[in-house]
Formats: structure tokens, sequence, C-alpha cells
């Protein structure tokens, strides 16, 4: 599996409390799956759910906490209420449908290449952005923008578009991705740019 790494960046709130991670976390309270996995091993899509009620901007007072994750070996920052899900290598917090995973993993540093026939293999994916070579304060990345459209709505057969900002990290043997995945119209810009930068190896 992958994993994807950020730095500390200067926007949300400014009390930082730890989060530990433990063997489990609390469960999702939208109850369905945040992603898809792929035959190859890497993580899959980001999915939104149809039924979930409507996801709003991150405020600009946003509180955010440090989630340290000893087990896979890093630590990001993430908004504070927002639900936490799974545990060690495939972590998510969500809120409605803002989504963000972070997915940790062994294997080779990517490349342009890899990451290209990784999104290939994704079902359902529209790449909105081809792979780009970034710093972050964690370290080299790559960048890539994706989407994708959930399930109809039960009542009202509506879909939601899901846009989705994924970065690719590495350090070794060691690689992650971290998926910031937000509904088509929401402006996460500047809480998410603060999540990817807050992402540090450990």
């Amino acid at each position: 599996m992958l994993l994807l790494a950020a730095a500390p960046a200067g926007c949300g709130g400014s009390s930082h409390k730890a989060a530990p991670a433990t063997g489990s976390a609390p469960g999702s309270t939208n109850g369905g799956p945040a992603a898809t996995t792929t035959s190859s091993g890497g993580p899959g899509a980001l999915q939104a759910e149809a039924n979930s009620a409507a996801a709003g901007d991150i405020p600009d007072n946003q509180v955010f906490l440090v989630f340290r994750n000893a087990r896979a070996g890093y630590s990001i920052k993430y908004p504070e209420g927002w639900a936490q899900r799974g545990s060690d290598a495939d972590v998510v917090f969500r809120d409605k449908n803002n989504i963000v995973r972070i997915a940790v993993g062994a294997g080779a540093p990517p490349t342009a290449a890899t990451i290209q026939r990784e999104l290939r293999s994704l079902s359902g994916v529209r790449v909105e952005s081809a792979p780009q070579s970034i710093s972050l304060p964690g370290g080299r990345a790559f960048k890539v923008v994706y989407s994708t459209e959930s399930a109809p709505n039960a009542v009202t057969g509506k879909r939601v578009t899901l846009a989705v900002d994924r970065y690719y990290l590495w350090r070794g043997n060691r690689r992650a991705v971290v998926d910031l995945g937000t509904p088509q119209g929401v402006d996460n810009v500047d809480a998410y740019r603060l999540m990817a930068e807050s992402f540090r190896w450990r």
C-alpha cells in the first residue's frame, strides 16, 4: 500500500493536541466505505456517499489536532471533531463527505509513470491533472488530482462528485498516499494544504 505525507502549514486553529493512534479507532458516523481498493495493492479511490448529509467548507477558525501514528511512523494534523476510522497503515478522517485518508506501506519511491499506471487501474476515476513533482516540508512528493462520482441517492437519484488531491510521499522503502477529498463546490483548499504540509515521517 502507498503512503502519503505532508508537513505543517500555517492556517487553521492555533490549539493543537495529540491524538494517539490506537489499535482500534472509532467508526465513521456515516457507516459506509470511504474508499475502494485495487488489485495492485495500492489504495483505491475515495468515494463519496450520496446519502450522507451535505458537507460544507472547513471554517477559517477550525482547530486542528495532531494525529501521531507510531506503528505506521508518521504524524499529521486533522480537524478537531472529525470521525476517525481505521488504524495503523490505513486511517480515514471524515466529516460527512469531507474525507481524508492516509495509507502507508512498503515499496520503492513512486515515479510519474507508476502513478499514472496506478490511476488507470482505478475504476470510476477521472484524472484531472498529471502527476506533478513538488516539495513539501515533509519531503519530496508527487501531487495528482482526480474525481469520482458516488452511487445515486436512493431517494433523489442525485450523485455526489468528489474532488480529490492525492499526494505520494516516501522515505527509504516506505511510501505514503494521502487523499484529501471534498465535494464539488466546497472550498477546503487552505485547510487541506495545511494538512498536507503537516505530514511528518517519524
